[in-house]
Order: C-alpha cells, then sequence, then structure tokens
C-alpha cells in the first residue's frame, strides 16, 4: 500500500514538473519571440512601409549597382518613405528631385561636408566651408530637404583634440546664422574607431559640447546608433539624455553594419525608445543588406513590430 502510494505520488511530481518544464518552455518562447519579433511575420508586399518608425533608406549601400535615379524607383517599389544619400556631387538633382516629387519620396539628408582636415585646423578660415554649406542649401531646396550632415575631420598630427574641435566650432558659428536664415540644420557626425581610424569625434558627449559651443538651433547631431554602440553603448539611455541635441537618426547591428536582426542590438526596444523620446524625424538605415535588399527590408520591418 505504501510502495503504491508512493508511486502515485512520484507519478504526480513527475507530471507537475513536466508541467511546469513546458511552462518553462513556453515563457522562454514567448520572451524570445518578442525579443525577435523577426521570426513571427510572414514576408509582405512593401516592407519600407513600417508600421512604427520611417525609414529613410541609405542608396549609398543599398540596391546594389543601380544608378542613383533607379534606387530612388527601388526606394519607391518598396514602400519606404524616404532615402538618404552621401555627396551631391555628380548627382542628377534636378532630375532627381522631379522623380522623387512623382513617386512621394523624400530626402532626409545628405552629405554637405565630407572627411577631411579643413573644418578642424586651426589655421583655416574656413571660407571654403562657408562656399560649400551654401551650396548645400541650394542643393537641400531643390530637394525640399532640411537637413545635411558635417562631418568634423580626421585627425591633424601635432594638434589636440581639444584645439580641432575648437576650430570646428569656430568653423560651425561662421555658418550657423546662413542655415538658420534658409531654415535648414547642420548635423555633425560622430564617427567610431574601428571603421574610423584617427578621426577627432567619437560619441556623444564631445558631439553635444561642440553643439552647446556653437549654440544654435541650426547645429545639432547626426546619431549613429551604429557608432555609438561601437563607442558607447547604452543606446536608449543616451538618447534620452541627448535629445535635445539629436538633430537626427541612423543605424545599423553590430557586428557587421547589416540590418537590425543580424547583429547584437535589440532594435525593437531600441524603436520603442525613439517613439518615447517623441523624436519625429527619420531613421536612416545606413546599413548594408547582409543578403540582399529584400531580405534586409523584410528584417527592418519585423523588427518594428511591437
Amino acid at each position: 500500500m505504501t510502495k503504491s502510494g508512493d508511486a502515485q505520488i512520484g507519478r504526480r511530481q513527475l507530471i507537475g514538473a513536466a508541467g511546469a518544464v513546458i511552462a518553462g518552455v513556453s515563457v522562454m518562447e514567448s520572451i524570445s519571440n518578442a525579443a525577435n519579433p523577426v521570426s513571427q511575420t510572414a514576408d509582405v508586399e512593401r516592407p519600407g512601409a513600417t508600421k512604427n518608425t520611417q525609414f529613410a533608406v541609405n542608396v549609398e549601400m543599398w540596391f546594389g549597382n543601380k544608378t542613383f535615379l533607379e534606387k530612388i524607383e527601388e526606394a519607391a517599389k518598396f514602400g519606404f518613405p524616404a532615402i538618404e544619400f552621401w555627396p551631391y556631387e555628380n548627382k542628377p538633382i534636378a532630375e532627381a528631385a522631379k522623380l522623387l516629387k512623382d513617386r512621394k519620396v523624400a530626402v532626409s539628408q545628405f552629405t554637405a561636408w565630407p572627411f577631411g582636415t579643413i573644418l578642424n585646423n586651426p589655421k583655416s578660415d574656413h571660407a571654403d566651408f562657408e562656399k560649400k554649406i551654401e551650396e548645400s542649401c541650394d542643393i537641400a531646396d531643390q530637394l525640399d530637404c532640411s537637413l545635411f550632415t558635417v562631418v568634423i575631420g580626421n585627425d591633424i598630427e601635432g594638434v589636440s583634440k581639444a584645439d580641432m574641435h575648437a576650430a570646428a566650432i569656430r568653423g560651425l558659428k561662421r555658418v550657423a546664422p546662413i542655415c538658420e536664415k534658409r531654415k535648414k540644420t547642420i548635423i555633425i557626425e560622430p564617427m567610431n574607431p574601428r571603421n574610423h581610424p584617427a578621426h577627432s569625434l567619437y560619441g556623444s558627449i564631445d558631439a553635444i559640447n561642440i553643439c552647446k559651443a556653437v549654440g544654435s538651433s541650426a547645429v545639432k547631431i547626426n546619431w549613429d546608433l551604429y557608432h555609438m554602440q561601437i563607442v558607447e553603448g547604452d543606446l536608449c539611455m543616451r538618447m534620452r539624455e541627448g535629445i535635445d541635441y539629436i538633430g537626427y537618426l541612423q543605424l545599423a547591428d553590430n557586428p557587421g553594419r547589416h540590418e537590425p536582426g543580424t547583429g547584437e542590438v535589440n532594435y525593437t526596444r531600441v524603436f520603442q525608445e525613439i517613439r518615447d523620446i517623441r523624436y519625429q524625424g527619420y531613421v536612416g538605415l545606413e546599413c548594408t543588406p547582409r543578403e540582399d535588399a529584400w531580405t534586409a527590408a523584410q528584417r527592418i520591418y519585423r523588427a518594428d513590430l511591437w
């Protein structure tokens, strides 16, 4: 009698334990699915038309070897509401402006001032920089765009970071009134030392300090989450702390600089934070599709579901 009762208790305990394991697995699956929505949804017809976050696809890094105009067509077919690109020189801007209007695709931002050692050089009078900013305002007017990126500059031998930043601040102060008058915003971009060694600006703290020193609403930050993840991490809290200086957001997953869902960053949580801090602009997809553009766009669409 005792042995039979022990057997019944053992069976009950075993069944209860099995149920707990199953429940635990179910909970873990739910957590996993919440953290990785990439696995939850079938392909959609227009993955660029995301549910929560408005993305601008970087046409320099997407759509292979197609021409600039062909890439605009691809972005429209995918459903992306906007594009971004790098230098405007040697691009058919007038034709692009017409095509973008016809396809109802916006330009979120482009590169006005690239890598170099002029803006951050204490010996510079910044005349060339001013000329380029005036020209960039003209290009932005054609594209109905209000933002353009300025790269602070690479390291200069024998010049301290403080002196390079002071020179850049002086140049930015010179052109800020131009941008204010023309309703344009410069977005300075902190880089990371892995992709851009020997650069003079890394991380949000120095970038914010530069913006504070310039003291103009026309100078903010191109807050690239890929660079920030490598340099400082703590993505959501840093965005909260820096929201007043964020002029634009860009992203890529890390490692690899591919689309969300391919690396270590929980971009679903980051997208929720972007909503919570009330950022209203586009988020630039400055990332290289890991396999192909279609697969990358589907991953981004799913990462934006919650």
